[in-house]
């Protein structure tokens, strides 16, 4: 089946809703690379309503615009891109396609097509929660950045259950944005205290 990865820019207390202030002063070369190798692993993005217009607005002139981005900009225009939305849309982008029906059937069909190796989640923090709770994402691929935003939108909603991760990959940059790599595992078993009471520190 076909990987559902979320990749996101975070800040260190979990804001998921990049401002560039914050953000783009860690950019560099090694957070390029990342945000390449997460790219090519994908056929398809998924994508919200809000990131497909913040992409339209940018890259298609990126790509015409023949600067040193515009090759990723090829790239990410040559992608088929399925745009999460409640309400028709006219796309001006190439590849684009309104995502049809239900957001957690369709991503079920798309994981299950065999000519479709990977699908890669930028952003959309909505659909991202959504398929979290729906156990879709394979694999949450989180850049982060060493600030605290202290406002902003948030990756993990409120709710009843927790999420339990199993970390993948590491990879620290010399920003000091830390590349971490999550797949959802199941929960541990549970302990009390008098369960880890021997690993006190001896004082």
């Amino acid at each position: 089946m076909a990987k559902v990865v979320s990749t996101l820019f975070i800040s260190a207390d979990g804001v998921a809703e990049i401002d560039p202030d914050w953000h783009l002063p860690y950019f560099d070369e090694n957070m390029g690379r990342a945000v390449g190798e997460d790219y090519d692993t994908a056929d398809v993005l998924l994508i919200g309503r809000e990131t497909y217009d913040s992409f339209a607005g940018a890259w298609p002139d990126r790509e015409a615009a023949g600067g040193d981005d515009a090759a990723f900009a090829k790239q990410l225009g040559d992608t088929r891109k399925v745009v999460v939305s409640r309400q028709p849309l006219e796309f001006s982008w190439r590849n684009s396609e309104l995502i049809q029906g239900d957001l957690v059937d369709a991503v079920t069909v798309l994981k299950a097509d065999t000519g479709i190796r990977g699908i890669v989640i930028p952003g959309s923090i909505s659909v991202v929660q959504q398929l979290l709770a729906a156990e879709l994402v394979d694999e949450l691929r989180l850049l982060v950045h060493p600030v605290a935003a202290r406002k902003g939108r948030k990756l993990f909603d409120d709710g009843d259950v927790p999420y339990h991760l199993r970390v993948v990959a590491t990879e620290a940059f010399p920003t000091g944005v830390i590349r971490v790599n999550y797949s959802p595992t199941a929960a541990p078993a549970q302990v009390g205290y008098d369960d880890i009471k021997d690993q006190v520190p001896a004082g």
